[in-house]
């Protein structure tokens, strides 16, 4: 059904493709036709007409209506949009801000296209530049990794204490009777509560017609019992935090989940249906503890669902918010979004600090952000398909969500620039060519050289003996890290060597290298000359840099060696170059 304006009060209804719908009141004392006018306008730019498909966009332009309307009449103007004109409006919008101007070009413009209102020089305004530019859009910082860790603990603390409460009251139900005839201990004020469903301390006295004060004297106090059974808000947010947490699913997505977005594929995972809000439909296998937490919501709530009324048994965050909680204006049996001060309230009274000891400002978009933040980003290659979000460009991506870092990121990140420019610099020194002579006077003839490398006698020996070849070179520390995990073998492709600041080029090498260029130059021969500059360009660089300081005489013995096949050289299937 369309947006539609009702009368008597003055109300916009409005149907969004969710399903769901919303009716915003609107004031119109200070000019009812200019009011209504631009509330026609609002029809044409909400779903299905236009994009506007929430509850959300439909109270930002309703704000910006009561803003026009009360700004134009301390201006004197009391008549329609066909009285506008273009002073009036440049007036107005040089004092608002971008988006008051913005929304009230679209009413204006959606008003005139379906009545034609305007006149035509303002209609020509209205269609123009803004003159207040967009503001530049500052990243959400995420939470560091202290107050990620307390956020997703203090989390897994409340479910796994209510949950152990949970059980323990529906066990002493499963040995409790009806409490109006066996008496009002523990056991039977659970069997009762399970079996008819969460009461006051007053409606249970009711029903044999004692009084508030009697049925206090009689009956002990039932609501810590009807918390354990009937999960309330704050172990609600414990969930649907935690869920947030493993997911990162936008907060709106989160919030109008239901019980029929999950779809079970197998005995172990669930596609989840969600709705984002300015993307419309959306799906997401999720992860193994993601369904774990879902599993145990669902059972934790079941008993809330047996009792709750029909029309709510649907949303998947259901809880019973006790009466006289001051939190329920809608009555004890909730669903869905949780008010934003109530989610920060949580925060605080439950000490979910950050690395400085302060409590954090718990904003669930930044849960979003936080864990795009943490996510293994190894694989990326810059295609679209790899970000996190199939909606956002890789610039959106890295604008939004890349740029703000905790303090940790920043080291690690700090600390690869400053390993990659100790690199560039060893990298950019000559080649360490050797004779035999060298060789064999390594320690003695070369001091700064072995004291660089860090070269003990065992090492020296194993250099000159050849324990250390690696094909091309002899390296001074297989174990070091440069192209891999320290302190396991390093795992570089024989050509790599060549550049590496630890290889070491003796005559033992030559027929090696010999080879080495052979197989560059019949890579030359089957790739595109771009594509081997980028892989192989620089190697074949320095292999004739390293080969310029051998002695000829010793370079002509070794090319007699040297067959020209793959089989020379320790390849792998898919660098072979027949």
């Amino acid at each position: 059904m369309p947006a539609q304006i009702l009368e008597d009060p003055l109300r916009l209804s409005c149907t969004f493709s969710r399903g769901t719908s919303s009716v915003l009141r609107v004031e119109d004392a200070l000019n009812p036709e200019l009011t209504r006018e631009l509330m026609t306008g609002l029809v044409y730019l909400m779903y299905p007409h236009g994009k506007g498909d929430s509850h959300r966009t439909a109270a930002g332009y309703k704000g910006t209506i009561d803003w026009f309307v009360r700004t134009l009449a301390e201006h004197g103007h009391c008549g329609g949009a066909a009285g506008l004109t273009r002073a009036m409006l440049v007036e107005l919008w040089w004092s608002a801000d971008n988006r008051r101007e913005s929304n009230s070009r679209r009413l204006l413009a959606a008003l005139d296209a379906e009545t034609g209102a305007l006149a035509p020089d303002v209609r020509a305004l209205v269609g123009g530049r803004l003159y207040n530019k967009t503001p530049v859009f500052k990243p959400l910082v995420p939470y560091d990794e202290v107050a990620w860790q307390n956020l997703a603990d203090t989390c897994r603390r409340i479910i796994e204490k209510s949950w152990a409460d949970h059980r323990l009251a529906r066990a002493a139900a499963e040995t409790g009777r009806d409490p109006y005839e066996h008496g009002w201990t523990r056991e039977n004020i659970c069997w009762q509560l399970v079996h008819h469903g969460p009461a006051t301390l007053e409606e249970l006295g009711a029903r044999v017609g004692w009084t508030k004060y009697q049925a206090r004297r009689r009956i002990q106090p039932i609501h810590l019992l009807r918390q354990d059974l009937f999960p309330g808000l704050r172990v609600m947010l414990a969930y649907q935090l935690l869920f947030g947490v493993y997911t990162g699913i936008v907060p709106d997505g989160i919030d109008d989940l239901g019980v029929e977005d999950l779809e079970w594929a197998g005995q172990a995972t669930i596609l989840l249906s969600y709705v984002k809000g300015r993307t419309s439909n959306e799906t997401l296998t999720l992860s193994k503890k993601a369904v774990r937490l879902l599993e145990r919501w669902l059972e934790h709530s079941a008993l809330l669902r047996a009792h709750c009324p029909p029309e709510l048994r649907g949303g998947l965050w259901l809880r019973f918010e006790s009466p006289g909680s001051g939190t329920n204006p809608l009555g004890p049996w909730q669903s869905g979004r949780a008010h934003r001060s109530t989610v920060s309230q949580w925060a605080t009274v439950n000490r979910v600090v950050d690395a400085h000891g302060a409590v954090i400002n718990l904003h669930r978009q930044v849960i979003r952000t936080t864990f795009e933040s943490h996510r293994d980003r190894a694989s990326w290659f810059g295609s679209r398909r790899a970000t996190i979000d199939p909606n956002h460009t890789p610039a959106i991506e890295g604008d939004r969500y890349l740029s703000a870092m905790t303090e940790a990121q920043r080291n690690a990140v700090e600390e690869i620039v400053e390993q990659a420019q100790g690199d560039l610099l060893r990298k950019s020194r000559p080649a360490m060519v050797l004779s035999e002579e060298e060789v064999a006077q390594l320690a003695d003839r070369f001091p700064q050289l072995v004291a660089e490398l860090e070269l003990d006698e065992a090492a020296i020996a194993e250099l000159v003996g050849g324990q250390r070849d690696v094909f091309v070179a002899s390296c001074a520390d297989p174990l070091a890290g440069v192209h891999g995990p320290k302190g396991k073998p390093c795992p570089a492709r024989p050509w790599v060597c060549l550049l590496c600041p630890l290889a070491l080029f003796t005559p033992a090498h030559a027929v090696n290298l010999l080879r080495m260029k052979a197989f560059f130059a019949r890579q030359w021969q089957q790739m595109p000359s771009a594509q081997f500059m980028a892989v192989f360009g620089h190697y074949a660089r320095r292999i004739d840099e390293v080969l310029a300081r051998y002695d000829p005489a010793r370079l002509a013995l070794a090319a007699a060696e040297v067959a020209s096949t793959d089989d020379e050289i320790p390849l792998l299937p898919e660098e072979s170059t027949r």
